[in-house]
């Protein structure tokens, strides 16, 4: 595994390349930090050249400038991926991962083939009155976090995704939270969730994009408003929303199975582009 740091304008990013194959990058949710794709990315390791990253802010990218929009998340990994590869890369986000992967996906377009967006909570889908109360959920949460600090915040955020960390793999145990868990929190809380209830993905060019993107949504999480997220840009992009095992952190908590499930998607993807290049051919 190699470890590096890439000087961006306002920020240094930690990333991590392991693996080989075609390069696939593995954009975390919430307050994770590249550790929090550690196991996914060592299943992944053995069929792809797997690139995992902290955002700025969090943990080792430090920050003179937080990011205040998905467009300066976007533009970040835009940079990193453009030291990695010259080639359309893979890349997979879950939750508000998953946002930044799309608004990749319209800011760069050239730089993604296929896209998996799990549960990305694109709420501007969701009917008037669902995207009142997700909007809540995030004041909520906001609201919490400055009155009463990281640790509440965090149950209110486990209490609407409906997030059970006793789900998961047998050899994949809790991991003891590190140092930077409640400043990396602090982030999440202080600058992306206002970021997140702002934000709107320009449909239009998602559907337009070279890239193929792939909502996708956890089999056990059909319950909660970012799975109905990723069913609805399925309908609107007219492709189908893939099941993924487990809920809404299954890439934490079912690491192999998530592998496994997302290698059989980017393997379909990749078959499909190139039957109809050779049908082009043809």
């Amino acid at each position: 595994m190699k470890e590096s740091v890439l000087e961006v304008p306002g920020a240094r990013l930690h990333h991590f390349t392991r693996g080989s194959g075609p390069l696939l990058v593995l954009i975390s949710g919430g307050h994770g930090d590249a550790g929090a794709t550690e196991a996914l990315a060592t299943h992944l390791a053995d069929r792809y050249t797997v690139l995992t990253y902290a955002r700025r802010g969090l943990s080792c990218s430090t920050t003179d400038t937080p990011a205040l929009t998905l467009a300066t998340h976007a533009d970040d990994l835009s940079l990193l991926l453009a030291t990695v590869t010259t080639e359309p890369a893979y890349v997979y986000g879950s939750s508000f991962g998953g946002l930044i992967a799309l608004e990749l996906t319209t800011r760069h377009p050239d730089q993604v083939g296929v896209v998996v967006a799990h549960e990305a909570p694109v709420t501007q889908l969701l009917p008037a009155a669902e995207r009142a109360a997700a909007i809540q959920d995030f004041l909520t949460v906001e609201e919490i976090f400055t009155t009463k600090g990281v640790t509440p915040a965090l149950r209110w955020f486990a209490k609407f995704l409906d997030i059970d960390p006793t789900d998961r793999e047998p050899d994949n145990p809790l991991r003891t939270p590190g140092p930077d868990h409640f400043l990396n929190a602090a982030v999440l809380l202080t600058h992306d969730t206002p970021a997140i209830r702002a934000y709107t993905v320009n449909l239009t060019d998602l559907k337009n994009s070279p890239a193929r993107v792939v909502p996708a949504a956890g089999q056990d999480s059909t319950h909660i408003w970012p799975n109905k997220c990723a069913r609805l840009l399925a309908e609107h992009l007219g492709v189908p929303c893939e099941p993924f095992p487990g809920a809404h952190n299954a890439y934490t908590f079912h690491p192999r199975a998530t592998a496994e499930r997302l290698h059989q998607v980017l393997t379909q993807q990749a078959a499909e582009v190139g039957q109809r290049a050779g049908g082009r051919r043809s």
